[in-house]
């Protein structure tokens, strides 16, 4: 396979800096409003970036929860590398690329958790399934017994919560991103494409503009 020959034209739509919503999170909805309906698997996963207290970075898609004007919201566990990335160094940056339509969102802000009220409430609407693994996995540790480790504590974990309200772990929760900037990317031909940015000021006013493709 040669991958210098693997391209395509992006015709589908374009993105005016005229048109759009002045509010990015009103924007960002209606593009997620469009995803859903055109069908795309899981519209709501993006890429997660982060950075260690060294600046040493990393990346990995996760699920993004609920959002609106006070920020996006995903759920993990704190022990894990993002985790730690976070408390280290509370920036990140998220990526929603869906290629059916064409378009990327850039989203860029500080983070911080949310209250414990509300990783709880969250948690108790989670499958069995995703409740227990919260308590079976370390997420991140290496498994020096490899898979059976896991299967082991799942087992372990399973009867100790037999019969209960499986409660949220206290090493689990979510992050808010506090977005400061936002990009909305929509392919265009011969890579001329359509970039709107949108950069918060110190009133809590949003700048827009247009960038070079």
């Amino acid at each position: 396979m040669n991958l210098e020959e693997l391209r395509r034209e992006y015709t589908r739509a374009t993105l005016d800096e005229a048109l759009v919503d002045r509010d990015p999170v009103r924007q960002f909805r209606h593009w997620m409003e469009e995803a859903q309906h055109a069908g795309i698997g899981e519209p709501n996963a993006m890429t997660l970036a982060t950075a260690d207290g060294a600046g040493r970075p990393t990346a990995r898609i996760v699920l993004l929860k609920s959002f609106g004007e006070d920020g996006f919201v995903l759920f993990t566990d704190y022990r894990s590398r993002k985790g730690q990335d976070l408390e280290q160094n509370p920036q990140a940056c998220l990526l929603f690329f869906w290629g059916e339509l064409e378009r990327q969102v850039r989203i860029e802000g500080r983070v911080t958790p949310v209250s414990r009220e509300v990783s709880e409430e969250y948690f108790l609407t989670r499958p069995l399934g995703s409740q227990l693994g919260a308590w079976t996995s370390y997420q991140s540790s290496v498994l020096p017994d490899g898979r059976i480790e896991i299967e082991e504590r799942l087992r372990e974990v399973t009867e100790r919560f037999r019969g209960t309200v499986v409660p949220c772990p206290p090493h689990w929760g979510g992050f808010r991103l506090v977005p400061v900037e936002f990009e909305f990317w929509q392919g265009r031909e011969s890579r001329l494409h359509d970039r709107i940015r949108y950069l918060r000021e110190h009133d809590g006013a949003w700048v827009v503009s247009r960038l070079s493709p």
